[in-house]
């Protein structure tokens, strides 16, 4: 996400005082579970309303002992639900907005990652089928709009904050940083979302065009030719939100793999062949592919989304893997195609940490599980350990700064049930005294942290909990 405009604001606040969330949610005084304090969106001032997720969390309230744990579900679970979503009928189809939180603009990333939770539940509630069927809808606008942006605004002729950007800036576009992960997040919500409900109503015509758009971007964005019809360039401070060389990055070696300006975080690559996007793509294009062929009947796109699925597979297995001396054979964050390489891993999803969350790999892969305990150690210069908690970070925040996001997928990615029981318990010790999840906290001290209203990582933590409540409840024993 792109936030530079609240990081300072946010951190100020949170280590000069504790944010009132009653404040920020407009809650009403009382107690929704006994010592803790409502701090939940009160019922008439919800944006929209499920009573499915609301028989949800009655359940794991009642079955949990764990009473903070209870708490924290109440209020995080349905955040998205609560506080970003703009539902309503548009031209006859559902259509949905979705805001991240304090940012008033819709990722394409975040959007699909904040509704992502509830997709378990969409083939028993016509309310959130029509929901998410309406995220899918203006997501294809918003592709079909500019598939080199990362965020929109609600207004079409809007011009924001970054309009003065280097860049091919259109109105209605919030931010314009290109990066693998937006087009591929709309294919995997589109494609579970068919997968739940058998329903193919939003795959018309735009969201046809919309993704062999998507696939003729990323064959650009292999640079074969030399070329690139994008750069980036903004005047700022911050050397992560812009690039170099005129704004087209420094240069890469055409091997098959598919560029991206900047990562999921929003911040710039170094190098721009980033590993575990081009992970994220490989999967894409293979949903796609399949729902061009069973839903739409066109086998020639969906051998040309295959063809690229298959051509970057192979190149991440020859480029994408490096021989670390303490670790064997790992996969390298970012690469260049020429041989250099950078080792690290960054909270944001897609991570190297994620990648069997995101379907892209076995949890059981020996480079795979060689690569976790990498970036699980200090020898990832974005791993903190602190009195609060241990995790990820990154650039985008900046040192000693840990994201519950990248616990909470370490969380998602484990076998081991003492790592999911820790996980759960230094998210528990982390958002505080809130009652939400935020964007990142200090390694040492709760109250210090970033974003106080950041829906993605709520409902993220939301569905942990109830997928541990699933399958392993003794784990969320307090």
């Amino acid at each position: 996400m792109e936030r530079r405009k609240f990081l300072e604001n946010t951190a100020l606040l949170s280590s000069l005082t504790l944010i009132n969330p009653s404040e920020l949610f407009s809650a009403t005084p009382g107690m929704a579970i006994k010592d803790f304090p409502v701090v939940r969106t009160p019922k008439n001032k919800r944006n929209f309303e499920s009573m499915l997720v609301e028989k949800t969390i009655e359940e794991f309230q009642k079955n949990v002992k764990d009473k903070e744990l209870a708490w924290l579900f109440n209020n995080c679970f349905p955040n998205t639900l609560d506080t970003t979503v703009t539902y309503s009928d548009k031209n006859g189809k559902p259509d949905t907005y979705v805001i991240t939180g304090d940012i008033d603009a819709m990722w394409l990333r975040d959007s699909s990652a904040q509704v992502w939770p509830y997709m378990a539940f969409a083939g028993k509630d016509k309310k959130l089928k029509n929901l998410i069927a309406g995220v899918i809808n203006r997501q294809t606008e918003y592709v079909l709009k500019d598939p080199y942006a990362n965020a929109f605004y609600n207004d079409p002729q809007k011009k924001g904050e970054w309009s003065t950007d280097h860049t091919d800036m259109k109105p209605g576009v919030h931010e314009r940083k290109y990066e693998i992960d937006s087009l591929c997040y709309p294919i995997r919500l589109a494609y579970n979302y068919w997968k739940n409900t058998g329903d193919t109503t939003p795959f018309d015509a735009n969201w046809v065009k919309a993704i062999k758009t998507t696939l003729q971007v990323f064959k650009s964005q292999q640079e074969k030719t030399g070329k690139n019809p994008y750069s980036f360039q903004r005047t700022t401070q911050f050397a992560t939100d812009t690039r170099p060389l005129k704004g087209y990055g420094y240069p890469v070696n055409p091997v098959g793999l598919v560029c991206s300006a900047f990562r999921p975080s929003d911040d710039a690559t170094v190098f721009s062949f980033l590993i575990p996007s081009n992970f994220f793509l490989v999967v894409s294009m293979k949903q796609a592919a399949e729902m061009m062929r069973t839903i739409k009947k066109d086998e020639a796109t969906a051998k040309e989304l295959e063809a690229l699925s298959a051509e970057v597979d192979a190149a991440i297995k020859k480029y994408g893997i490096v021989n670390h001396k303490k670790y064997g054979d790992i996969y390298a964050f970012e690469v260049d195609g020429f041989g250099n390489h950078l080792l690290m891993d960054d909270a944001n999803v897609p991570s190297l940490l994620a990648l069997p969350y995101l379907n892209a790999i076995d949890v059981n892969d020996t480079i795979y599980q060689n690569t976790r305990k990498f970036i699980l150690s200090t020898d990832n210069p974005f791993f903190f350990k602190g009195k609060v908690a241990e995790g990820i970070g990154g650039p985008h925040v900046g040192m000693d700064m840990i994201w519950p996001m990248a616990i909470i997928m370490r969380a998602m990615t484990s076998n081991n049930n003492d790592e999911i029981k820790d996980c759960i318990k230094m998210l528990k010790a982390s958002h505080g005294d809130t009652g939400f999840m935020h964007e990142s906290f200090h390694k040492d001290d709760a109250k210090n942290f970033t974003r106080a209203w950041f829906a993605w990582t709520n409902t993220l933590f939301g569905e942990l909990l109830w997928n541990t409540y699933k399958k392993n409840p003794l784990l969320l024993a307090s």
